[in-house]
């Protein structure tokens, strides 16, 4: 999940508040789409989003992703098949929250709750509240489930619970050079991974917030809450929901200032982020990068849909607007050395 602008609620607060030159792509039988590689220019000119800037020099190699977020049919199944239990459904350990009486250390999420009124945008808490028995089997909490959901992308999905999906098909979390080298679909130096125009030919083509957020979403775009993976069109490379619907995880930590050190380089090569993570306004609590904004995001508020933003949430954070999807390396060679400090993981 992630909250606005990039703010990650803690545990405890939320149990006491009780969001160059491209060539063709191949697209796989498995869903897969190859990426072919190439220079960009990464980063969020004019956005107003100080951690995606400078715009910096980035060489990629090709690589694989997958055409779509994650889905729930595809995300049922691997549990079918593993027995894996996620985040969202595990007993919280007491000792990982010693300030949390125990009665509130009950498995759930965070769960957005429309207000009827707000009287700032700065406390996302108002809009987001952690709901007992939430979690990718029942979105909304106990109660809810995903039947007519099927293809939509899976929720609540905490890093750990992203990672281990993809580790078990026998691939990865993409980078977050990876992410957005693909959302912009072979396009230069635009806002959206579609062009320069939030609404072309005057239709929405991506699931984001219209109206007055967050009390009143008028669902121009047919959605109030997730989507079909599909419903939209995809972008240049054949990618689906590269911005909008869900949040999605990245394998690099996040750091405010990692642009800074990327383009002091001049130019990087396959980068993989740093090696600890640094959040000034959360610290000491560890976070991974997360992309493309979700069906919470406005022009008015949030705005991370635009293809060069970043955003960020805690490891075992989760939340009703966040999903994931994996990627793979062309060439996977565990012993390739990897320049700027790690491999993806």
């Amino acid at each position: 999940m992630n909250l606005g602008a990039g703010r990650v609620m803690s545990f405890h607060r939320l149990m006491f508040s009780a969001c160059l030159l491209y060539a063709a792509p191949v697209i796989a039988a498995s869903n897969l789409v190859l990426i072919p590689g190439g220079r960009f220019e990464m980063g969020c000119k004019g956005c107003n989003i100080e951690d995606a800037l400078p715009l910096h020099q980035v060489d990629l190699s090709s690589f694989w992703m997958d055409a779509t977020p994650v889905t729930n049919v595809a995300f049922d199944r691997f549990v079918r098949r593993t027995n894996y239990v996620t985040v969202s459904e595990r007993q919280p350990d007491p000792r990982d929250y010693p300030s949390v009486p125990r009665e509130y250390l009950v498995p759930g999420s965070a769960v957005f709750k429309r207000p009827e009124s707000v009287a700032s945008l700065r406390d996302p808490l108002v809009w987001w509240k952690y709901v007992e028995g939430a979690s990718w089997r029942h979105p909304e909490g106990l109660g809810s489930s995903i039947t007519g959901r099927e293809n939509h992308p899976v929720v609540h999905i905490a890093y750990p619970d992203a990672r281990a999906y993809c580790k078990q098909a026998g691939m990865r979390l993409p980078t977050e050079a990876e992410f957005e080298f693909a959302a912009r679909g072979g396009l230069a130096g635009k806002k959206y991974s579609w062009g320069d125009t939030l609404r072309p030919n005057g239709k929405w083509v991506a699931n984001i917030w219209q109206g007055h957020f967050p009390m009143k979403n008028s669902a121009q775009d047919g959605y109030s809450g997730t989507s079909p993976v599909t419903v939209f069109p995809p972008n240049g490379y054949g990618l689906y929901d590269m911005a909008g619907n869900v949040w999605q995880w990245t394998s690099d930590w996040y750091r405010p200032d990692t642009y800074q050190s990327d383009a002091a380089m001049g130019r990087v090569r396959d980068p993989v982020g740093p090696a600890t993570s640094q959040d000034p306004g959360d610290v000491g609590v560890p976070k991974r990068v997360q992309r493309g904004g979700s069906f919470l995001c406005s022009d008015r508020y949030c705005s991370r849909y635009l293809v060069g933003s970043r955003g960020k949430g805690a490891v075992d954070s989760a939340g009703s607007n966040t999903g994931f999807r994996c990627a793979r390396s062309l060439r996977a060679n565990p012993t390739t050395k990897v320049p700027n400090s790690r491999r993806p993981t």
